[in-house]
């Protein structure tokens, strides 16, 4: 999303997407044999105990006979975009000058498809290394209606997402995620603001709702990405791809009453935003 040979200043552009000016000129390291090891196993321990904090994760691995200290759990953690869940005054923390907006959907019943999106990040392990896979997701529905895997947390790939859902299937009433630099970002609010979307964000008292994309990435890691070692890049985006295919189209849900997300969300007229 950089553009080294455009006329506004590298700062500039870094403010508009929401990423650190820091991290245009850092060169980034290769992670550790070690680490990646540890990250993959963190990963796996957060989707059984999704309350568990980095004491508590650091406690489990020593109990497999990992040694890692807290403050490099909290780290790595912090790296994969992992937090537990529990009752809090907040959740993700905006970057620095990032307007924060009031959580919409607290009492709110969901009754349509469009009526409420939600997004969120997650990390997905390769044999060597490991990407992040962004997705937009029709609540009332569970439908992935859009998603994209990055090499990096900026908001670039979030906000290709966001521009493939808007174009393929018009746009939501409410727009939900967390306070990630990635969503507070400039960049991204400005095409919310622009549908003339409602932008809801998760905050005191909305611990909860964490728990339903929590359940899509289950499903991803347990039934797709666990099961297979990606080698590259493109094959952990094919096979992430052909999973949320069969996830839409294939796979029952036994919240949607042994339906799948394709069926309940085009089995009803599509309501215009509110």
């Amino acid at each position: 999303m950089i553009d080294r040979k455009h006329a506004l200043p590298l700062i500039a552009q870094a403010r508009q997407l929401g990423i650190s000016r820091g991290s245009i000129y850092y060169l980034p390291r290769p992670v550790s044999d070690s680490d990646l090891a540890i990250m993959r196993r963190i990963d796996e321990l957060h989707l059984l105990y999704p309350f568990a904090g980095s004491r508590m994760l650091r406690d489990l691995l020593r109990q497999e006979g990992v040694e890692a200290g807290r403050l490099h759990v909290a780290t790595l953690m912090k790296r994969m975009r992992i937090e537990a869940i529990y009752r809090r005054p907040n959740t993700s923390k905006p970057a620095l000058g990032h307007k924060v907006y009031p959580y919409l959907l607290r009492k709110l019943v969901v009754t349509r498809p469009n009526q409420v999106w939600a997004t969120d990040i997650t990390y997905i392990p390769m044999a060597r290394g490991f990407v992040y896979l962004v997705a937009i997701v029709d609540w009332f529905t569970r439908r992935v209606l859009a998603w994209r895997v990055s090499i990096s947390l900026d908001a670039g790939f979030c906000i290709e997402a966001l521009e493939e859902a808007l174009d393929r299937y018009g746009k939501p009433a409410i727009f939900n995620s967390d306070q990630g630099s990635q969503f507070t970002s400039t960049a991204f609010t400005t095409i919310l603001h622009r549908e003339q979307i409602a932008i809801s964000m998760d905050g005191k008292g909305c611990w909860r709702d964490n728990v339903f994309v929590e359940r899509l990435w289950r499903s991803v890691k347990y039934e797709e990405v666990y099961l297979n070692a990606y080698a590259s890049v493109p094959e952990a985006r094919a096979g992430v791809g052909h999973y949320l295919a069969f996830y839409n189209a294939v796979r029952p849900h036994s919240a949607l009453g042994g339906r799948t997300p394709d069926q309940i969300y085009f089995a009803q007229p599509l309501l215009a935003a509110a």
